[in-house]
């Protein structure tokens, strides 16, 4: 494998064929295998897609090389990115924005002191995003613990690119096509203690999320009118108002809102029987209230193989639909299943296409 440090961009060759989507690629928690398992992926869709890794590069070239010596990459500074853009170095290397950890990096122990330094690649994935030069960003599973341990408060992927974006509301989907059809499953809460998830739900908040549901469905996925089952928050859909008033009081009214606006919205639905094939034959989504309610259902049907999807930002972000991993990064490099970040990379990909498409026809 090698290493070559590049400070101007390169001329593309006349004649060259329609680019490749530029997706950034956060190598999240180095301990872990989001390093292997982005490599991997980089590398085996090179032809189709154009992925850039920020991470520490020397940490990169040597997980390369013992992946595969014929991988290359080429190192670009922060710097050289900022000042001169982002070079295309056609298929046959990968680039690499050099984002320094701060200390030596040892597979499956966690290191704080390297926690402010994992947050930088993603502020760099972000900020290369707002300016157009990413079409999208594909992030690498993180450890939150080592984030906070570092003194950064950090509750996960999705609240933090929200707060860098300025946007006030995003939606939490995951998704995959390993399903017929494809199971989307998004969610009107996120990283909330079980505790507080009721007191978060809202008429309003809820209006909100079935209308980033619904525009993000149609400019991201093109899906025309896109078809959105609800599930309730308590057992039995609140059986009535026995179990709980919040499908009677904030459920339905948002629902009932929604439709007026035309979003095609049906339910709430008793989540512990709306996960069958009759009803997701006539689904483009389903809308769970909280974490562990949908997502385990989508995760038993494709985990390794799913993604993850922040709706509602105004970049593209997809994500794996696991965690770090540890004990495999301990055991060594060729345990990790790279499924989940090759699908994320696709998917990016053609949410870039649908949104292109999109944009062409409304010019």
């Amino acid at each position: 494998m090698t290493v070559q440090n590049v400070v101007s961009p390169a001329t593309p060759a006349p004649g060259a064929a329609l680019r490749r989507p530029i997706l950034a690629i956060t190598c999240g928690e180095p301990a872990g295998i989001g390093p292997e398992i982005s490599i991997k992926a980089a590398w085996e869709l090179r032809a189709g897609i154009n992925s850039i890794l920020i991470g520490d590069a020397a940490f990169l070239a040597m997980i390369a090389a013992e992946i595969d010596p014929q991988i290359k990459l080429v190192a670009l500074s922060e710097q050289a990115f900022l000042f001169s853009g982002l070079p295309d170095f056609g298929p046959e290397r990968i680039a690499v924005i050099d984002s320094p950890f701060s200390v030596h990096v040892e597979p499956g122990k966690l290191d704080p002191r390297n926690g402010r330094a994992i947050l930088k690649t993603l502020d760099i994935a972000i900020a290369g995003a707002v300016a157009k030069s990413f079409d999208a960003i594909v992030t690498a599973p993180l450890q939150k613990s080592s984030i906070n341990d570092a003194g950064v408060h950090f509750t996960g992927h999705t609240e933090y690119l929200a707060e860098k974006t300025g946007t006030a509301q995003v939606v939490m989907m995951l998704a995959t096509d390993r399903t017929t059809p494809p199971l989307r499953v998004a969610l009107a809460t996120t990283h909330l203690a079980l505790k507080d998830v009721a007191a978060a739900i809202t008429v309003e908040g809820l209006s909100r999320t079935l209308d980033i549901l619904h525009h993000d469905l149609q400019t991201k996925f093109g899906l025309r009118q896109p078809r959105i089952l609800v599930t309730g928050l308590n057992p039995h859909a609140g059986e009535g108002g026995y179990l709980g008033r919040e499908e009677i009081d904030i459920i339905t009214p948002a629902l009932v809102a929604a439709k007026a606006k035309g979003l095609q919205v049906s339910g709430p639905y008793p989540a512990d029987t709306l996960f069958q094939q009759k009803y997701l034959d006539q689904a483009d989504c389903v809308l769970a209230m909280y974490h562990d309610q949908g997502l385990p259902v989508l995760k038993y049907a494709s985990f390794g193989h799913g993604i993850n999807i922040t709706l509602g930002l105004p970049i593209i972000r997809t994500s794996v639909d696991h965690g770090t991993a540890l004990d495999l990064a301990a055991a060594g490099l060729g345990k990790a299943d790279h499924g989940s970040m090759l699908a994320a990379l696709n998917a990016a990909a053609q949410m870039v296409t649908a949104k292109a498409t999109l944009d062409l026809v409304n010019l």
